[in-house]
């Protein structure tokens, strides 16, 4: 194979056309890998119901039987009260309608203890972070 010349570069802002192409080359591989690809994004939305606007929710995806959460947020006020139960039901449901078995997550120990685990979510693993107390964990529920 010829040596061919390549630039890397780190950003923190890559723009929709770069996030493209990624997508696209990782969807090809998948498909001559496993035969299929079925990658597909999965949100749940938390709307103020006089504005409309979103104030929350999960942000996640669905790809090859897992269902990933990448983000959840419910403001201050709304915590508490059954709607982030709520919003991962509602996650959950449409990730096992599109073949999910498994849920993972990682989150940080101070963000909603217990509230993972209330739902049947178990520790896989923990890393330390540099700052004490502040442990992240990686969590996985059979769904």
């Amino acid at each position: 194979m010829a040596k061919q010349n390549y630039q890397i570069t780190v950003t923190d802002n890559a723009i929709p056309a770069v996030r493209r192409v990624i997508t696209a080359g990782l969807s090809q591989y998948n498909r001559e890998m496993a035969g299929y690809c079925d990658a597909k994004n999965l949100s749940v939305l938390v709307m103020d119901s006089q504005s409309k606007k979103v104030v929350g929710g999960l942000l996640g995806r669905t790809s090859l039987g897992l269902f990933f959460i990448d983000l959840l947020f419910l403001p201050t006020p709304l915590r508490g009260n059954g709607i982030g139960a709520q919003v991962i039901e509602y996650a959950e449901a449409e990730a096992k309608e599109r073949g999910c078995s498994t849920a993972v997550l990682y989150t940080i120990t101070f963000q909603a203890p217990g509230f993972y685990e209330r739902r049947g979510y178990r520790v896989l693993g923990r890393i330390e972070c540099p700052s004490p107390g502040h442990t992240r964990l990686c969590m996985t529920k059979a769904l």
